[in-house]
C-alpha cells in the first residue's frame, strides 16, 4: 500500500471515528423523565383496573382471579411456545387467549390501548425480572 493511500485510510478512520462520537444519543431533562413516567404510570394503572375488573368478558372473570397481581404471566418469557395455542407466540396472543377463554370475551386488537394498558400492568409487576425469551 501507498504512503498516498495509507494516509487516506487514517484520513477515513479518523473522520469515522470523530462522526461517531458527535452521533450520541438524545439527552432528557428531568422534566422530560418526569412527563414520560406520568404518561406511563397514567397508562399502566388503566392496565391495573382492567385486569381487575372483569370487564374483558362476558362471565365477570377477571384476569387476577387465576393471576393475583399479574402472577404466574411471565412476560419476561414471550415469546415462547404456548401450549394452550400450539404454536410460539407473543404476550398479545396469550392475554387474548385469556380473554377469549376463561373469561369469554373478544379478542383485542394489536393497537387497542387496552392491549397496552394490560400489557403495562402486566410488565410492570414483573419489573427487576430478567427477561428469559423462550424460558417454561
Amino acid at each position: 500500500m501507498s504512503r498516498f493511500a495509507l494516509n487516506g485510510a487514517v484520513a477515513m478512520i479518523c473522520a469515522l471515528l470523530l462522526t461517531a462520537v458527535s452521533a450520541r444519543a438524545d439527552e432528557f431533562t428531568k422534566d422530560d423523565l418526569k412527563k414520560w413516567d406520568t404518561a406511563f404510570q397514567s397508562v399502566m394503572k388503566e392496565g391495573e383496573k382492567l385486569f381487575h375488573s372483569g370487564t374483558l368478558g362476558k362471565n365477570s372473570v377477571s384476569c387476577d382471579m387465576c393471576h393475583p397481581h399479574a402472577s404466574n404471566t411471565h412476560p419476561e418469557t414471550y415469546p415462547k411456545f404456548q401450549k394452550q395455542i400450539g404454536k410460539v407466540v407473543g404476550l398479545r396472543d396469550m392475554i387474548n387467549w385469556c380473554i377469549q377463554n376463561p373469561q369469554e370475551g373478544t379478542p383485542l386488537l394489536a393497537d387497542d390501548p387496552r392491549m397496552f394498558a394490560l400489557e403495562a400492568y402486566i410488565h410492570w409487576e414483573r419489573r427487576g425480572v430478567k427477561l428469559e425469551p423462550g424460558k417454561h
